[in-house]
């Protein structure tokens, strides 16, 4: 009776102080961007799409790359291939990264230098932490930038504009001013190799699921200004506009985030991915998945929780593909787990699911999932560099290309739910949340079971534990009140 006691205590301890301080970020954010003007990205207005600039642009061709051994030889490719220029903007490279596998092994810094001597190479990065506090350190981009410049034309610029203890998080490549590649995928194998299957084989280190994207059209423009602006505020050199021809019929945004007072050509910052993805949560009819690295940001969790307590119909579903154990925030994600679970009062709206590469011998081994998308009722479509918490939406540079193209949108969740699923496309064609319901959460659950008696698993898929103890949520919105500005 008094340990009970005591838990009840606990509880109640331990709810009030999450909620208290999740209420003091959510107010400290909607001060921070009424003064900036960005009151909208908490509250957006009637409207599909984010307001301001730049616009939907129509005309253009948007092509998913999942997993690195598909989208990192397209990114070899189209680098080859270049005639005029290159550029990229990367949260960390390596030099030595290879490219390709099978073959001749093509490495980053040999492709780079090798293009520089007919055309400008531009590589902006992140000048890295200046405490040794997370990587990469400033001594480590440092030593990047001496091995990629050293007897080569590669020009190297660091961006050291950077909020206390944020990032510069986009991975971002323009060639020739008409391709782009948007996503998650850096170009390193810090602190894991990027180049993994879909079929996540087994291997010794940890496997990787990372999604990107390849554009064509006027959308690529706007990827090419964004980069510009923040190499003029880094280097004084003013980049040309690009304004590439119509190459499909893909209607598609450029949103961002950047912090405010760090570019003269955004001195208010820009908070579009948040605006982006609480439009298309609030409003979702039907379904909402997400891949993502993280989700705590107390935003995103209050609309979503919002879903789950007051669902639009009766079948309404909320899918998370998350890693098992983040490398940072891992505490955070499950505490806000354990929220969103406690609004699923009758626990059929909401799943949470992470992966494992699988072996005859060998326990199954996590599978990190480092990919950011979103996918709302097969209409809504985003893929990016953002993870939903406060660093990503509030305080790093970050990109994402949203899309509301039903076909584009149903073919990406078809394309992810396959690999996830182990099953082939054509039986993924149904309805979203039929499949969920049959396929999705059976699976999820059964694995789950097995890896808790000890049993081999036989598919990836595993249900995520959810985290009643409100406590945990407490790290997620400490490190706002403590970073955020």
């Amino acid at each position: 009776m008094a340990e009970h006691s005591w838990r009840n205590v606990a509880a109640r301890v331990d709810r009030t102080l999450g909620d208290g301080l999740e209420r003091r970020v959510a107010s400290h954010h909607r001060r921070r961007l009424a003064g900036l003007g960005w009151s909208e990205a908490l509250a957006p207005g009637p409207g599909d799409w984010a307001a301001g600039s730049p616009p939907p642009r129509q005309g253009n061709s948007l092509e998913l790359l999942v997993d690195g051994e598909t989208a990192l030889p397209r990114f070899a490719e189209a680098l080859l291939a270049a005639r005029s220029e290159v550029t990229i903007a990367g949260w960390e490279v390596t030099p030595e990264f290879a490219l390709t596998r099978s073959g001749a092994r093509l490495v980053l810094c040999d492709v780079l230098a090798e293009l520089a001597e007919r055309m400008p190479v531009r590589v902006l990065l992140w000048a890295g932490a200046p405490l040794p506090v997370f990587r990469p350190w400033r001594a480590d981009v440092l030593a990047t930038r001496r091995k990629l410049t050293a007897d080569t034309r590669i020009r190297v610029a660091l961006d050291s504009r950077e909020r206390p203890l944020h990032t510069h998080h986009e991975k971002l490549i323009v060639i020739d001013g008409e391709l782009a590649f948007v996503g998650g995928i850096d170009l390193t194998d810090d602190p894991l190799d990027r180049f993994d299957s879909s079929d996540h084989p087994y291997r010794r280190v940890r496997g990787w699921h990372d999604v990107a994207c390849e554009l064509r059209g006027p959308v690529v423009g706007d990827v090419a200004a964004h980069i510009a602006l923040r190499w003029r505020q880094v280097t004084g050199e003013t980049l040309p506009a690009v304004h590439p021809a119509e190459a499909g019929d893909v209607r598609a945004q450029l949103v961002s985030t950047i912090p405010e007072h760090h570019y003269a050509g955004a001195p208010n910052g820009s908070f579009r991915i948040l605006e982006s993805y609480l439009r298309a949560i609030r409003g979702a009819r039907r379904f909402i998945y997400l891949e993502n690295q993280f989700l705590w940001a107390p935003e995103i969790v209050a609309a979503l929780r919002d879903k789950l307590l007051h669902p639009p119909s009766p079948d309404f579903r909320l899918v998370a593909l998350l890693p098992s154990k983040a490398h940072s925030g891992e505490d955070d994600t499950q505490g806000q787990l354990g929220v969103l679970a406690e609004a699923d009062r009758d626990g059929r709206h909401f799943l949470a699911c992470t992966i494992y590469a699988r072996s005859a011998d060998v326990t199954a081994a996590p599978v990190y999932v480092h990919a950011k998308v979103g996918i709302v009722d097969d209409d809504w479509l985003t893929v990016g560099s953002a993870n939903l918490n406060d660093h990503s939406l509030f305080n790093d540079t970050e990109v994402n290309v949203v899309t509301r193209d039903p076909d584009l949108a149903r073919a990406a969740r078809i394309r992810l739910w396959s690999e996830h699923l182990e099953a082939p496309a054509h039986e993924l064609r149904g309805d979203p949340v039929e499949l969920i319901d049959a396929r999705w959460r059976p699976i999820a659950t059964a694995q789950q079971a097995r890896r808790e008696t000890g049993e081999a698993m036989t598919h990836r898929l595993a249900r995520l534990p959810h985290v009643s103890k409100r406590l945990r949520r407490l790290l997620g919105p400490l490190d706002g009140v403590v970073v955020d500005g």
